[in-house]
């Protein structure tokens, strides 16, 4: 994620949930240990400059389809309160009635107090989680992911969305459909994302991709309520301006 004012930062995406999609600028993810993600790397400590990056990507919001996906590296709390301010006004001014927001498990209790301040502005918060996996052992000791329960009940009562990351080593076809049937029993929606070369020790594993894509990817790839990244940039942001 170097060179990180050259990303892409807006996109729109058009199957199976239609929304909007901007890739914001905050002041970096505060846990910073999980071994396959290197995307932390985009952020600034200078909150002024934050915004301005993130209200001329915000501009580009129209609406359209009254849902908004903000992202950024870490939690939405690590945006400053002038870009959350602005994303607010904006879903008011443009009729988006439906707001998504990722969250780290050690920022959960900044959730509630958001929906409920933006329920009084008939916007509905929909919180998106990053658990890659439900089995704690190998979430914890070979992702890092700093998530300290093994139960799906109490992710629940804070994600409404979840996103896996498959394709790397010991993960199984078992594994893999296990993970996928307990986010769909638990949560509104699924995002897997397949495991993509970058700067961190965890590399794909080309045998579990090829097992997934073989045997897992036909059933879920028409579900509407599961989205499937091939690439990290598949919706159309984290990739470089050219």
């Amino acid at each position: 994620m170097s060179d990180t004012n050259q990303l892409i930062r807006y996109s729109i995406i058009t199957e199976k949930n239609p929304r909007e999609i901007v890739l914001l600028r905050g002041n970096g993810c505060k846990w910073r240990r999980c071994r396959f993600c290197d995307y932390h790397l985009d952020f600034n400590l200078n909150s002024q400059l934050n915004y301005q990056l993130n209200a001329q990507v915000l501009k580009k919001v129209t609406g359209q389809f009254q849902q908004l996906e903000v992202i950024n590296s870490g939690s939405f709390s690590d945006l400053d309160t002038d870009t959350m301010k602005l994303i607010k006004d904006i879903c008011v001014q443009k009729h988006i009635k439906y707001l998504y927001f990722e969250c780290h498990w050690m920022d959960r209790h900044h959730i509630l107090p958001l929906k409920e301040k933006l329920k009084t502005s008939g916007i509905s918060l929909q919180i998106k989680g990053g658990v890659e996996t439900f089995d704690k052992e190998y979430r914890e000791t070979v992702f890092c992911k700093g998530i300290d329960t093994d139960r799906p009940q109490e992710l629940a009562k804070y994600y409404d969305q979840v996103c896996l990351l498959f394709g790397i080593t010991g993960q199984t076809q078992n594994s893999m459909e296990n993970d996928l049937k307990t986010g769909l029993k638990y949560f509104n929606r699924v995002c897997v994302n397949l495991m993509t070369e970058n700067s961190t020790e965890i590399k794909p594993d080309k045998q579990v991709l090829s097992i997934f894509m073989d045997t897992i990817y036909p059933k879920y790839s028409e579900n509407p309520k599961v989205e499937i990244l091939l690439n990290n940039t598949d919706f159309g942001v984290g990739g470089k301006n050219e």
